[in-house]
C-alpha cells in the first residue's frame, strides 16, 4: 500500500497539478480524525507519513507530569525517564500506539482526501481559467434547458444562460453552436458556475473586434454601443488616423464584415456611425439613417433639438420611437426631434439654441408628439445598416 500510495501521489501532481506535499497533510490531518473515531481515543495524537517510504505511523503525544492526572494526556516523571533520561517536566513525550490493521483505515480515508484533493484542485484550475474569460466571448454547445436556464458547454463546464439574456427572436436547440459573452464567474460551493449572456452590449463589441482587424488592433476603436437585442443595435466607431474610415472598416468590402455579426445575431439590426467630439455632429450620425437639417445643443441640459425634413421624420423617430432611443443611449444626449416645417413654425431653424416645451427623447420614454405608430411604418434602412 506505502509504495502504490507514493506512485499515486507523484502521478497525481503531474496529471492533476495536486501537490504531494499537501495531500499529505492532509491526510495526516484525516488520519487523525480517522484514528480517534475508530479506536475511540481522545488523546493528542500525531501521525507521520514518510514520503520516501510511504510507512503510515501514529504517534500519541502527552506531557511530562510531576503526578498523572489524566494516563490519556499525561505521563509521569519516571515512566518518561524509562523511555529517556533526557526528558524533564513540561516536555511533550511521543509514543508510537499505530494500530496492527490501522493500514485498512490508511487505505480508505487516503482514498477518500486524495477524491477529495483532485475535485478541489481541478475546480480551482477551471475557476482560474474561466474567471480570466469574464467579459469575454466564447463558443459553446446548447445542451439542455429548462424554465429558468439554457445549459451551454464551454468544454470543461456547462455555462448558465438566464431566460432574461436570451434573445427574444431566437430559438435555442440541443447541439446549436452559439457564441456567448460570459458575464459573471463564481466559485461555489459546488463549483465554478458561469454566466453567460446573449443580450449583453459586450457580445456586439467582442464580435467586432473577432470580424474587424483594425479593431482588434486599435487602429478603429469602439466608443459606444447602444444595443436592443434581437432588433436593432448602433455602435459609434473612431479612428485617430484621418486616413482610416472607421465605418467602412467596420462594414467591409461588400457589407462582409458586418454581415457576419448579423448572421451570428440572427438577423439583429446594426448601425455603424462615426464618432465625434462635437456633439452637433455626433448626434446627426447617431440618427442614421434619416438625414438631419440641424442640431441645436442645449450643454447645460445636455439635450439637443434635431430638425430633419418633414419626410424623414418617421425615418428619424423610427418604428416605437426605436431610432431616437437608440440614438439616446448611443450618445447620451436627450434628443427632441422636430420637422422643419414645425421648427419654422417655432422659429427654430438657424438658431443656435433655444428652450423648448417638448418632451425630450432619452433612454428610458420616447415622445412622438402625440403621432400615431402608422406614421413609423415604412422606415428604410441606410447603406450602413443591416
Amino acid at each position: 500500500m506505502a509504495s502504490d500510495l507514493l506512485d499515486a501521489l507523484t502521478a497525481l501532481e503531474k496529471d492533476k497539478g495536486v501537490s504531494k506535499d499537501v495531500i499529505i497533510d492532509a491526510l495526516e490531518a484525516a488520519l487523525i480524525s480517522a484514528y480517534k473515531r475508530n479506536y475511540n481515543q481522545a488523546q493528542n495524537v500525531r501521525v507521520d507519513i514518510n514520503d520516501q517510504s510511504g510507512t503510515i505511523k501514529v504517534f500519541a503525544q502527552k506531557d511530562v507530569v510531576e503526578e498523572v492526572e489524566d494516563a490519556r494526556l499525561q505521563i509521569s516523571l519516571d515512566e518518561a525517564h524509562n523511555i529517556s533520561p533526557q526528558y524533564a517536566i513540561g516536555d511533550i513525550i511521543e509514543i508510537e500506539v499505530t494500530p496492527r490493521n490501522f493500514g485498512r483505515i490508511a487505505a480508505q480515508t487516503a482514498k477518500q482526501v486524495v477524491t477529495q484533493r483532485v475535485r478541489e484542485a481541478e475546480r480551482g484550475v477551471i475557476y482560474s481559467e474561466y474567471i480570466d474569460r469574464e467579459d469575454d466571448i466564447m463558443t459553446g454547445i446548447v445542451q439542455r434547458q429548462d424554465h429558468r436556464y439554457i445549459y451551454v458547454d464551454l468544454g470543461r463546464l456547462e455555462a448558465l444562460l438566464p431566460a432574461s439574456e436570451q434573445m427574444p427572436t431566437e430559438s435555442y436547440h440541443p447541439h446549436d453552436r452559439i457564441k456567448v459573452y460570459i458575464t459573471k464567474v463564481e466559485n461555489t460551493t459546488k463549483g465554478p458556475s458561469v454566466l453567460v449572456s446573449r443580450t449583453h452590449p459586450g457580445l456586439l463589441k467582442r464580435l467586432f473586434e473577432l470580424e474587424v482587424p483594425e479593431i482588434y488592433d486599435g487602429t478603429v476603436e469602439i466608443k459606444s454601443i447602444a444595443r436592443e437585442a434581437g432588433d436593432r443595435s448602433k455602435i459609434a466607431v473612431h479612428a485617430e488616423d484621418p486616413e482610416v474610415d472607421p465605418v467602412g472598416s467596420c462594414v467591409g468590402q461588400r457589407g462582409t464584415r458586418v454581415q457576419a455579426i448579423v448572421d451570428e445575431l440572427k438577423g439583429e439590426k446594426i448601425d455603424i456611425v462615426r464618432w465625434s467630439e462635437d456633439p452637433t455632429e455626433y448626434v446627426a450620425n447617431a440618427l442614421s439613417p434619416s438625414k438631419v437639417v440641424d442640431v441645436i445643443v442645449d450643454e447645460e441640459e445636455k439635450a439637443t433639438t434635431v430638425i430633419v425634413p418633414d419626410y424623414q421624420l418617421s425615418l428619424a423617430i423610427g418604428k416605437r420611437g426605436q431610432n431616437a432611443r437608440l440614438a439616446a443611449k448611443l450618445t447620451g444626449w436627450k434628443i427632441d426631434i422636430k420637422s422643419e416645417s414645425d421648427a419654422e413654425e417655432l422659429g427654430l431653424l438657424n438658431k443656435a439654441a433655444t428652450d423648448n416645451d417638448h418632451a425630450d427623447w432619452d433612454d428610458e420614454d420616447v415622445d412622438v408628439n402625440d403621432r400615431s405608430e402608422d406614421a413609423f411604418e415604412g422606415a428604410s434602412d441606410s447603406e450602413d445598416t443591416l
